[in-house]
């Protein structure tokens, strides 16, 4: 029982502080899919506080849990990537944890912004070559170490508007493929989000109470970003309905278990750039990743300047 083994308590101990709280909640929701961890870093996910507190919870309830932080190139006039990699770094050596570093501008001749505008990826903003590059990196690290599990610190606020997004567009795709938990498959390794419940204020706490440092600012290149927009809108929702957040993405994960988008075959995955439904996976011959259409995959063409 996590609260006997965490602080010594009987399981009908009602007083719970919120961080063992935190701990409970992650351990009762996702205690199946907890085997081997692997967290990822990025600093352009809620400026770092949800991957550090989901870490230190992984820490404390005593899992294998190595991070990953992809060094984006992004300044800002903030040094933001140098900044929060100070921060993860501190972070890790306190804990006795391994951390995995890959710098982009090294590993790939060019910074985030420099590969945007190279590319002419995303409408003079980084963010669409940013996911794409998190994405490529995240899974090649954690299937060429042999990791089980990635876990990302997503937390509801972050569902939420993606999902809000997703119906509003009806990206059927990518409805297909939200949840919790993402099974391995085709190359892709298994991806869990424990954060999915806990309101990002609630992370906030979490940091706080633990004494977490994190990076405060958000990524100079999130001005004006459709998710911070989609969040706004479900907040003054959560405003005037609390709990209207929750209920909706918890309606959601009800709706696709009772079947709601069955019709779609699961082994059909994401066109690379609609979003909608695609052709099954291949294998880029380039990086040996899975990609859904014929000869090198996005990430690679991107960055050897391919069609």
């Amino acid at each position: 029982m996590l609260i006997n083994r965490v602080a010594g308590r009987t399981k009908n101990h009602k007083a719970f502080c919120f961080k063992l709280f935190c701990l409970f909640i992650i351990k009762s929701h996702f205690l199946q899919d907890l085997e081997t961890f692997f967290v990822h870093y990025s600093g352009a996910i809620s400026g770092g506080k949800d991957s550090l507190a989901l870490w230190d919870i992984l820490w404390r309830l005593g899992y294998q849990s190595d991070g990953i932080y992809i060094g984006l190139g992004i300044d800002g006039g903030i040094q933001y990537s140098n900044t929060s990699l100070s921060l993860t770094e501190k972070f890790a050596d306190e804990r006795g944890l391994t951390l995995h570093t890959i710098d982009v501008l090294e590993k790939y001749g060019g910074t985030i912004p420099e590969m945007a505008l190279r590319s002419g990826r995303g409408r003079e903003k980084p963010c669409s070559v940013c996911g794409l590059t998190k994405r490529h990196i995240m899974n090649l690290v954690a299937r060429e170490g042999g990791y089980d599990v990635l876990v990302t610190g997503h937390n509801l606020d972050d569902e939420a508007a993606v999902l809000f997004g997703n119906t509003l567009n009806w990206k059927t795709g990518y409805l297909l493929r939200q949840g919790p938990v993402l099974e391995a498959k085709q190359g892709l390794v298994k991806k869990v989000k424990p954060l999915c419940r806990f309101y990002e204020r609630e992370m906030a706490t979490y940091a706080l109470v633990c004494g977490i440092n994190y990076m405060y600012d958000e990524c100079p290149h999130s001005v004006g970003a459709k998710s911070i927009y989609y969040k706004e809108l479900i907040n003054k929702l959560e405003s005037e309905r609390p709990g209207a957040k929750l209920s909706f993405y918890l309606s959601f994960l009800q709706a696709k278990e009772e079947g709601f988008l069955a019709t779609y075959d699961m082994n059909v995955t994401l066109s690379e750039e609609s979003g909608a439904a695609g052709e099954k996976l291949k294998i880029c011959p380039s990086c040996g990743q899975p990609t859904t259409v014929p000869g090198k995959c996005a990430f690679c063409r991107m960055t050897t300047g391919s069609r």
